[in-house]
Protein backbone atom coordinates (compact mmCIF):
# COMPACT_ATOMS: atom_id res chain seq x y z
CA UNK A 1 0.00 0.00 0.00
CA UNK A 2 0.98 3.42 -1.01
CA UNK A 3 0.51 6.63 0.85
CA UNK A 4 -0.11 8.26 -2.37
CA UNK A 5 -2.92 5.97 -3.07
CA UNK A 6 -4.58 6.52 0.22
CA UNK A 7 -4.21 10.48 -1.02
CA UNK A 8 -6.63 9.29 -4.37
CA UNK A 9 -9.31 7.58 -2.01
CA UNK A 10 -9.36 10.28 0.49
CA UNK A 11 -10.41 12.82 -2.42
CA UNK A 12 -12.60 10.96 -4.32
CA UNK A 13 -14.62 9.88 -0.90
CA UNK A 14 -14.69 13.83 -0.68
CA UNK A 15 -15.63 15.01 -4.46
CA UNK A 16 -18.14 11.11 -5.26
CA UNK A 17 -16.59 11.51 -9.04
CA UNK A 18 -13.66 10.95 -11.02
CA UNK A 19 -13.62 14.46 -13.05
CA UNK A 20 -13.71 16.49 -9.56
CA UNK A 21 -11.21 14.38 -8.29
CA UNK A 22 -8.60 14.49 -11.06
CA UNK A 23 -9.18 18.12 -11.19
CA UNK A 24 -8.05 18.33 -7.68
CA UNK A 25 -5.51 16.17 -7.81
CA UNK A 26 -3.83 17.59 -11.72
CA UNK A 27 -4.23 14.11 -13.42
CA UNK A 28 -6.54 12.20 -15.72
CA UNK A 29 -9.29 10.27 -14.81
CA UNK A 30 -7.78 7.12 -15.45
CA UNK A 31 -4.80 7.61 -13.28
CA UNK A 32 -7.67 7.77 -10.88
CA UNK A 33 -9.27 5.05 -11.66
CA UNK A 34 -5.88 3.37 -11.67
CA UNK A 35 -5.22 4.24 -7.84
CA UNK A 36 -7.81 3.22 -6.46
CA UNK A 37 -7.65 -0.22 -8.28
CA UNK A 38 -4.28 -0.40 -6.89
CA UNK A 39 -5.13 0.69 -3.28
CA UNK A 40 -8.92 -2.16 -3.52
CA UNK A 41 -6.05 -4.63 -4.55
CA UNK A 42 -3.67 -4.32 -2.02
CA UNK A 43 -5.95 -4.24 1.00
CA UNK A 44 -8.35 -6.86 -0.94
CA UNK A 45 -11.50 -4.75 -0.33
CA UNK A 46 -14.19 -2.99 -2.57
CA UNK A 47 -13.48 0.80 -1.58
CA UNK A 48 -16.54 2.49 -4.12
CA UNK A 49 -19.36 1.21 -5.92
CA UNK A 50 -19.20 2.51 -9.56
CA UNK A 51 -22.63 4.56 -10.35
CA UNK A 52 -23.97 6.44 -13.21
CA UNK A 53 -24.25 9.10 -10.84
CA UNK A 54 -20.65 8.85 -9.33
CA UNK A 55 -18.41 6.78 -6.85
CA UNK A 56 -20.26 6.20 -4.03
CA UNK A 57 -18.03 4.45 -0.87
CA UNK A 58 -18.90 1.18 0.48
CA UNK A 59 -19.47 -0.19 3.46
CA UNK A 60 -16.16 -1.32 3.51
CA UNK A 61 -15.10 2.05 2.32
CA UNK A 62 -16.45 3.95 5.15
CA UNK A 63 -15.64 1.68 7.53
CA UNK A 64 -11.83 2.40 6.83
CA UNK A 65 -12.22 6.20 6.15
CA UNK A 66 -11.71 7.53 9.79
CA UNK A 67 -7.76 5.09 9.63
CA UNK A 68 -7.47 7.05 6.32
CA UNK A 69 -7.92 10.38 7.65
CA UNK A 70 -5.52 9.43 10.97
CA UNK A 71 -2.75 8.66 8.29
CA UNK A 72 -3.35 11.73 6.29
CA UNK A 73 -3.60 13.80 9.20
CA UNK A 74 -0.51 12.09 10.53
CA UNK A 75 1.63 12.40 6.99
CA UNK A 76 0.21 16.49 7.18
CA UNK A 77 1.88 16.94 11.61
CA UNK A 78 5.25 14.94 9.90
CA UNK A 79 5.40 17.23 7.09
CA UNK A 80 4.53 20.64 9.54
CA UNK A 81 7.30 19.33 12.08
CA UNK A 82 9.87 18.93 9.33
CA UNK A 83 9.14 22.65 8.56
CA UNK A 84 9.78 24.12 11.42
CA UNK A 85 13.31 22.80 11.13
CA UNK A 86 14.48 24.74 8.44
CA UNK A 87 16.46 27.68 8.11
CA UNK A 88 15.31 31.17 7.18
CA UNK A 89 14.54 30.46 3.53
CA UNK A 90 12.28 28.49 1.63
CA UNK A 91 8.72 28.94 0.73
CA UNK A 92 5.86 30.70 2.85
CA UNK A 93 2.73 30.33 1.49
CA UNK A 94 0.04 33.42 3.01
CA UNK A 95 -3.88 33.41 2.26
CA UNK A 96 -5.70 36.97 2.44
CA UNK A 97 -9.00 38.58 0.77
CA UNK A 98 -7.74 39.46 -2.26
CA UNK A 99 -8.07 43.51 -2.27
CA UNK A 100 -5.62 43.53 1.18
CA UNK A 101 -3.32 41.22 -0.68
CA UNK A 102 -2.48 43.31 -3.59
CA UNK A 103 -3.53 47.08 -2.54
CA UNK A 104 -2.17 47.14 1.20
CA UNK A 105 0.51 44.17 1.58
CA UNK A 106 1.83 43.67 -1.69
CA UNK A 107 3.51 47.49 -1.68
CA UNK A 108 4.57 46.47 2.01
CA UNK A 109 6.12 43.26 1.25
CA UNK A 110 9.51 45.05 -0.89
CA UNK A 111 10.50 45.61 2.45
CA UNK A 112 10.19 42.17 3.66
CA UNK A 113 11.90 40.79 0.63
CA UNK A 114 14.87 43.23 1.17
CA UNK A 115 15.47 41.54 4.69
CA UNK A 116 14.57 38.31 3.64
CA UNK A 117 16.02 37.61 0.07
CA UNK A 118 16.43 33.66 0.59
CA UNK A 119 12.02 33.54 1.59
CA UNK A 120 10.22 33.20 -1.53
CA UNK A 121 6.19 34.16 -1.18
CA UNK A 122 2.77 32.49 -2.81
CA UNK A 123 0.40 35.10 -1.81
CA UNK A 124 -2.56 32.95 -1.71
CA UNK A 125 -5.79 35.61 -2.31
CA UNK A 126 -8.97 33.54 -2.21
CA UNK A 127 -12.76 34.09 -1.50
CA UNK A 128 -12.47 30.61 -0.08
CA UNK A 129 -10.41 30.18 2.79
CA UNK A 130 -7.33 27.86 2.57
CA UNK A 131 -7.05 25.34 4.87
CA UNK A 132 -4.25 25.63 7.26
CA UNK A 133 -4.81 22.02 9.18
CA UNK A 134 -4.32 20.49 5.20
CA UNK A 135 -1.58 22.48 4.63
CA UNK A 136 -2.72 24.55 1.97
CA UNK A 137 -0.76 27.47 3.41
CA UNK A 138 1.13 28.54 6.40
CA UNK A 139 -0.23 31.51 7.57
CA UNK A 140 -3.80 33.71 6.80
CA UNK A 141 -5.47 36.76 7.38
CA UNK A 142 -9.33 36.63 7.75
CA UNK A 143 -11.68 39.09 8.50
CA UNK A 144 -14.23 38.41 11.58
CA UNK A 145 -13.89 35.69 13.96
CA UNK A 146 -12.18 32.80 13.55
CA UNK A 147 -14.32 29.36 13.33
CA UNK A 148 -11.71 26.60 13.78
CA UNK A 149 -10.04 26.28 17.71
CA UNK A 150 -6.74 24.73 16.80
CA UNK A 151 -5.45 27.09 15.06
CA UNK A 152 -3.23 30.24 16.73
CA UNK A 153 -5.53 33.53 16.28
CA UNK A 154 -3.89 36.55 16.58
CA UNK A 155 -5.99 39.83 16.00
CA UNK A 156 -3.91 42.65 14.15
CA UNK A 157 -6.34 45.07 12.99
CA UNK A 158 -9.44 46.78 12.46
CA UNK A 159 -10.69 46.83 8.96
CA UNK A 160 -13.57 49.65 8.78
CA UNK A 161 -15.81 49.90 6.14
CA UNK A 162 -18.22 52.68 4.20
CA UNK A 163 -20.94 54.14 2.16
CA UNK A 164 -18.36 55.17 -1.19
CA UNK A 165 -19.64 57.03 -4.67
CA UNK A 166 -18.35 59.82 -6.81
CA UNK A 167 -18.74 63.52 -5.57
CA UNK A 168 -21.81 63.73 -8.31
CA UNK A 169 -23.79 61.36 -5.68
CA UNK A 170 -22.91 64.10 -3.11
CA UNK A 171 -24.81 66.16 -4.67
CA UNK A 172 -27.99 64.37 -5.23
CA UNK A 173 -30.37 63.92 -2.55
CA UNK A 174 -30.35 60.78 -0.48
CA UNK A 175 -33.71 59.56 -1.59
CA UNK A 176 -32.48 59.71 -5.22
CA UNK A 177 -29.08 57.63 -4.81
CA UNK A 178 -28.72 53.96 -6.13
CA UNK A 179 -25.84 51.14 -5.10
CA UNK A 180 -23.97 48.94 -6.15
CA UNK A 181 -24.45 45.59 -4.51
CA UNK A 182 -24.22 42.03 -3.96
CA UNK A 183 -25.65 39.29 -5.91
CA UNK A 184 -26.98 36.17 -4.17
CA UNK A 185 -23.89 33.78 -4.91
CA UNK A 186 -22.38 34.34 -1.41
CA UNK A 187 -25.26 33.34 0.93
CA UNK A 188 -24.30 34.65 4.60
CA UNK A 189 -21.77 37.09 3.77
CA UNK A 190 -21.77 39.63 6.36
CA UNK A 191 -21.36 42.61 4.18
CA UNK A 192 -24.34 41.86 1.93
CA UNK A 193 -26.36 40.64 5.52
CA UNK A 194 -25.87 44.14 6.62
CA UNK A 195 -26.19 45.71 2.99
CA UNK A 196 -29.99 44.25 2.97
CA UNK A 197 -31.13 45.50 6.43
CA UNK A 198 -29.50 48.82 6.50
CA UNK A 199 -30.27 49.99 2.69
CA UNK A 200 -33.41 47.95 2.25
CA UNK A 201 -35.69 49.37 -0.64
CA UNK A 202 -32.92 51.49 -2.16
CA UNK A 203 -32.35 50.59 -5.51
CA UNK A 204 -29.44 48.22 -6.33
CA UNK A 205 -28.46 49.53 -10.14
CA UNK A 206 -25.63 46.60 -10.32
CA UNK A 207 -24.65 43.42 -8.33
CA UNK A 208 -21.51 41.72 -7.97
CA UNK A 209 -19.50 38.84 -5.89
CA UNK A 210 -16.48 40.78 -6.56
CA UNK A 211 -15.02 43.72 -4.79
CA UNK A 212 -12.68 44.69 -7.46
CA UNK A 213 -15.71 45.20 -9.75
CA UNK A 214 -17.71 47.09 -7.00
CA UNK A 215 -14.78 49.59 -6.84
CA UNK A 216 -14.59 49.78 -10.48
CA UNK A 217 -18.48 50.18 -10.75
CA UNK A 218 -18.31 53.16 -8.01
CA UNK A 219 -14.94 55.07 -9.62
CA UNK A 220 -17.45 55.49 -12.57
CA UNK A 221 -20.04 56.72 -11.22
CA UNK A 222 -22.57 53.91 -11.67
CA UNK A 223 -24.03 54.31 -7.61
CA UNK A 224 -22.57 53.89 -4.13
CA UNK A 225 -20.96 51.21 -3.29
CA UNK A 226 -20.03 49.36 0.49
CA UNK A 227 -16.22 48.94 0.56
CA UNK A 228 -13.57 49.14 2.73
CA UNK A 229 -11.92 52.35 4.07
CA UNK A 230 -8.60 51.38 2.45
CA UNK A 231 -9.81 50.87 -1.07
CA UNK A 232 -12.42 53.89 -0.64
CA UNK A 233 -9.68 56.15 0.81
CA UNK A 234 -7.28 55.81 -2.19
CA UNK A 235 -9.65 56.44 -4.72
CA UNK A 236 -9.59 60.01 -5.95
CA UNK A 237 -13.18 59.47 -7.29
CA UNK A 238 -14.43 58.62 -4.31
CA UNK A 239 -15.99 60.38 -1.10
CA UNK A 240 -17.43 58.77 1.82
CA UNK A 241 -21.47 59.83 1.62
CA UNK A 242 -23.55 58.20 3.82
CA UNK A 243 -23.33 57.90 7.47
CA UNK A 244 -24.39 54.91 7.68
CA UNK A 245 -21.52 51.88 7.73
CA UNK A 246 -20.92 48.22 9.45
CA UNK A 247 -18.81 47.87 12.05
CA UNK A 248 -15.31 47.40 11.60
CA UNK A 249 -14.07 43.94 11.82
CA UNK A 250 -11.45 42.59 13.24
CA UNK A 251 -8.51 41.23 11.15
CA UNK A 252 -6.91 37.91 12.77
CA UNK A 253 -3.45 36.35 11.87
CA UNK A 254 -3.95 32.49 12.31
CA UNK A 255 -1.11 29.88 11.98
CA UNK A 256 -1.24 26.12 12.62
CA UNK A 257 0.48 25.62 16.26
CA UNK A 258 3.18 22.78 14.33
CA UNK A 259 5.14 25.48 12.31
CA UNK A 260 4.92 29.29 14.34
CA UNK A 261 8.39 27.69 15.54
CA UNK A 262 9.25 27.17 11.74
CA UNK A 263 11.82 30.38 11.27
CA UNK A 264 10.63 31.42 7.85
CA UNK A 265 7.02 31.85 8.77
CA UNK A 266 7.86 33.04 12.23
CA UNK A 267 9.53 36.14 10.18
CA UNK A 268 6.82 36.60 8.24
CA UNK A 269 4.16 36.34 11.01
CA UNK A 270 6.35 39.16 12.76
CA UNK A 271 6.35 41.29 9.81
CA UNK A 272 2.95 41.44 9.31
CA UNK A 273 2.36 42.08 13.20
CA UNK A 274 4.40 44.55 13.13
CA UNK A 275 2.93 46.37 9.93
CA UNK A 276 -0.55 46.16 11.17
CA UNK A 277 0.13 48.38 14.07
CA UNK A 278 1.65 50.61 11.90
CA UNK A 279 -1.36 50.88 9.47
CA UNK A 280 -4.59 52.02 10.61
CA UNK A 281 -7.34 50.20 8.53
CA UNK A 282 -10.20 51.63 10.67
CA UNK A 283 -10.58 54.84 9.03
Amino acid sequence: MQWDDVRFFLQLARQGSLSGTARAMGVEHSTVARRIGQLEASLDVRLFDRLSRGWQLTQEGQNLLPQALAVEAGVQALQRTAATQQAVSGQVRLSAPPQLLSEVLLPELAAFRQQFPEIDLVLLGERRNASLEQGEAELALRLGEPQTPDLIARPVAAVGYGLYGTVAWQEQAREQRVFVGFDDSMPGLWLKDWFDAHLAGRRQVLRSNDLATQLRAAREGWGIALLPHFLGRQAPELVCLEAEAPPARTLHLLMHPDVRKAQRVRVLADFLVALFQRLDLSQ
